[in-house]
C-alpha cells in the first residue's frame, strides 16, 4: 500500500497499530475509566464494523499524550463514523464530543478556494484577474505586485516565500508598530504593510506556501460578493450543505465558543501578547497571535462531521450543491508550469492545486487530496481519497512527544486502517447527528 506521501512506511505503521491496539484494550477494560480517571474516554455512537478505528484512535491519543481528538469519516457521501477521544479540557476531565468544535487552521484554505471558484464561475472575476486591480490597492513598492493573479494565489505561486523572508500573518507586533495603529494587526493592516515590502520571487515562477496569499483571497471574496468573508462562506458555501455551526474563531479564552475544545500547550510555550490585556507573556494559543487576522487562511472553527460533509460535497461533480463540474475539475487539476512541493519544478506525484495538496495515483486510479492545519495547540487533517472515503482528524494539541505534528503521524495509520475495512456501514449518521 502506498500512502498519500508515497513513503514506504508499512512496517512502521503495523508496529504502531499493534502498539495502539494494546493501549486501547487496557483503556477499554471494564472499570478502567473509574479506576483511572485520566484514561482518555470515548464518546459517540459505536459502529461495530469500524471498531478498528476505536482501537487505533484511542490508542493513538493515549500513546502520543494528546489531550483529545475527534474523528469523522464518510463513505460514498454517507457519514459512517463520528467519535470523540480523550479530553476537550484535560484539567476539568471534560470529554471530547464527536461534534466538538476545533480550530482547523489551514484546512480553512480549501474552504476559501471553494468560495473563490464559486464566485469565478458566477462571472464575478476570472482566475487570471490581477489581484492588485481587483482590490483597488495603493501603489506598491515592488511593481511585481501588479502581476499577481487570483490563480497565482490559489496555487501559492504569488511571490511570497515565508522561508526566504517572513510570514506577515504572525508579525502583528511589528506591523502595528510600523503603521502606528492599535493592536492587533488585522488583514487590512497586513496588506498595507506588505505593499511596502518586496516580493521574494517573480509571480508564477515557483511554488512557496503562503498564508498571506490566502489572506488576499479572502479580500477578493469580500470585494466580489459585497459581503464580509465569513458571511459569504456561511451563506453560499456552508448553508447549502446543511453546515450551520462553522464560524470564524476568536483568540481570547473569554470568547471561546460553546462546544469548543480547549487548546493545550506546555507551560514554557508562552510569548508576549499581541492582543487583549498586553501586560505579560501568554499561552501561545491564547493571545501570542491573532486568529481573527487569519480568517481566510487559518481562522475557521469546525467539527469533524462538518468537515467531512464539506469534503463529500465534491464527491459527485454533477450533483454538487456548491461548485459545477468544471470548477471541481479545476480545483484538483495540476497547475501549469509549477509542479511538486517546495521549489521543485519536476512533475512528481504531488502538487498543490486550488486549496488542496493532491497526489496523482496513476493508471487511471484518480487522485488523493488532503490538507493539514497546524497552530499552537492545534493539529488537523482533512483527506479526500480516490475511493470516495473522506475523513477528518482534529487534535487539541500540536505535536507528539517526539515533536512530529500529530496530523502527520496519524495520517498513514488511518490510510492503513481504511484499506483493511471490508464492510462499511450502510446507514447515514448525517441524518440523525447534524
Amino acid at each position: 500500500m502506498v500512502d498519500r506521501t508515497g513513503n514506504a512506511t508499512g512496517r512502521r505503521r503495523d508496529f504502531l497499530l499493534k502498539s495502539f491496539a494494546a493501549v486501547a484494550t487496557v483503556a477499554a477494560a471494564p472499570g478502567a475509566l473509574r479506576a483511572q480517571p485520566t484514561v482518555p474516554p470515548m464518546s459517540g455512537a459505536a459502529a461495530p464494523e469500524l471498531s478498528s478505528f476505536d482501537t487505533l484512535l484511542a490508542g493513538f491519543v493515549r500513546q502520543q499524550k494528546s489531550p483529545g481528538a475527534a474523528f469523522a469519516m464518510t463513505s460514498d457521501s454517507r457519514l459512517v463514523y463520528a467519535r470523540g477521544f480523550g479530553f476537550a479540557d484535560r484539567p476539568r476531565h471534560e470529554a471530547v464530543q464527536p461534534d466538538a468544535l476545533f480550530r482547523i487552521a489551514s484546512i480553512s484554505k480549501p474552504i476559501t478556494a471553494v468560495a473563490i471558484l464559486q464566485l469565478a464561475e458566477r462571472g464575478k472575476f476570472s482566475l487570471g484577474a490581477k489581484v492588485w486591480e481587483l482590490l483597488g490597492l495603493a501603489a506598491p513598492t515592488d511593481v511585481r505586485w501588479t502581476k499577481v493573479t487570483v490563480r497565482h494565489l490559489l496555487h501559492h505561486v504569488g511571490g511570497w516565500d515565508r522561508d526566504a523572508g517572513f510570514d506577515p500573518m504572525f508579525r502583528s507586533a511589528i506591523i502595528v508598530k510600523a503603521l502606528g495603529v492599535p493592536p492587533p494587526a488585522g488583514p487590512a493592516h497586513v496588506i498595507r504593510y506588505m505593499l511596502e515590502q518586496p516580493l521574494d520571487f517573480d509571480p508564477g515562477s515557483r511554488f512557496a506556501y503562503s498564508n498571506f496569499g490566502y489572506c488576499l483571497l479572502g479580500r477578493v471574496v469580500e470585494h466580489a460578493s459585497g459581503l464580509p468573508y465569513e458571511q459569504y462562506v456561511q451563506q453560499q458555501v456552508l448553508a447549502p450543505l446543511g453546515i450551520r455551526r462553522m464560524r470564524l474563531d476568536k483568540t481570547l479564552p473569554a470568547q471561546r465558543s460553546a462546544g469548543e475544545v480547549v487548546y493545550h500547550a506546555t507551560d514554557d510555550e508562552r510569548r508576549p501578547a499581541v492582543m487583549g490585556p498586553i501586560v505579560k507573556p501568554v499561552p501561545m494559543p491564547y493571545g501570542a497571535w491573532s486568529i481573527e487576522a487569519m480568517d481566510s487562511h487559518g481562522g475557521w472553527l469546525a467539527a469533524a462531521p462538518d468537515l467531512v460533509r464539506f469534503a463529500s460535497a465534491l464527491d459527485n461533480p454533477e450533483t454538487s450543491r456548491i461548485l459545477n463540474p468544471a470548477s471541481i475539475s479545476t480545483m484538483f487539476a495540476r497547475p501549469e508550469g509549477v509542479y511538486g512541493q517546495g521549489n521543485s519544478d519536476k512533475r512528481n506525484g504531488t502538487y498543490y492545486a486550488c486549496g488542496w495538496w493532491v497526489r496523482a495515483l496513476g493508471r487511471g486510479r484518480g487522485v488523493n487530496a488532503w490538507h493539514t492545519g497546524s497552530l499552537d495547540g492545534t493539529s488537523t487533517l482533512l483527506v479526500r481519497r480516490h475511493d470516495r472515503k473522506n475523513w477528518a482528524a482534529l487534535f487539541n494539541a500540536r505535536n507528539s512527544p517526539d515533536g512530529e505534528r500529530l496530523s502527520d503521524k496519524v495520517d498513514p495509520l488511518i490510510h492503513t486502517a481504511v484499506d483493511r475495512i471490508r464492510y462499511w456501514p450502510s446507514a447515514d449518521m448525517f441524518d440523525r447527528m447534524l
